[in-house]
């Protein structure tokens, strides 16, 4: 049993074919990513209203969208004071006070979490392991947990101290979860159009500086001709 799987992961591997790992419910005791990557799941179906479907890496789970007012959440969740907002998180979804109830939001980028969400894709990317899910990034916090973390798909990371980080504005008025689907689309286009792919670290993809240039810039031209201001 243990060889046969084996057999068919370095297959897998081989062949470069994408799979995605989910990670377990929330509450600490991971280890390290695994270094697994998915390919964009579709959905099983309509969307329901006020949610959106998040198919990156293979991680297919529904969602509910920034911006969706709800009376209460869920009793489990965990509450995070962060810069004077209390935000509480549960299976992946962020809230935040809004009134008398409660608003789906984006988590801050910096913010730490105890445990990381249920159902996480564990994926590399520029030869840095994280935790994906909800169109939001995780990474092992060195002071314990997990911390929100920017897009690790635009700006080609390499694992280099100092890598400047690119920040994207939505100058159409577009949503967190739709800018999340564009990033990854346009990360999918510009790994086809230039053979160099961020998430293909854990294969021993070989990697040079033209190659991360030619990459960041094919992406960047499909995010601008998809409304956004890219720096």
């Amino acid at each position: 049993m243990f060889t046969l799987r084996t057999l068919t992961m370095a297959a897998l591997v081989m062949a470069g074919a994408v799979t995605a790992q989910a990670g377990p419910h929330g509450g600490g005791g991971h280890g390290s990513p695994g270094g697994y990557r998915g390919g964009y799941v579709p959905a099983p179906g309509a969307v329901p209203r006020g949610q959106w479907w998040d198919g990156a890496y293979g991680h297919g789970h529904y969602y509910p969208v920034a911006g969706w007012r709800v009376a209460t959440v869920p009793p489990h969740a965990h509450w995070v004071p962060w810069h004077g907002v209390r935000y509480g998180t549960y299976g992946g979804v962020w809230y935040a006070p809004y009134g008398a109830s409660y608003v789906v939001v984006r988590p801050p980028v910096g913010v730490v979490i105890a445990g990381l969400p249920a159902f996480a894709t564990a994926v590399t990317i520029g030869g840095l392991g994280y935790w994906y899910g909800n169109g939001i990034y995780y990474r092992e916090y060195a002071g314990g947990g997990y911390e929100v973390v920017p897009s690790p798909i635009v700006g080609v990371p390499d694992g280099s101290v100092g890598t400047a980080r690119t920040y994207i504005y939505p100058k159409n008025g577009q949503s967190a979860e739709k800018q999340a689907s564009d990033e990854y689309e346009c990360h999918r286009w510009a790994a086809n159009q230039t053979g160099f792919d961020p998430t293909a670290a854990a294969t021993g993809q070989s990697t040079v500086t033209t190659q991360r240039s030619d990459y960041a810039r094919a992406q960047n031209a499909c995010l601008e001709g998809r409304g956004y201001t890219v720096r």
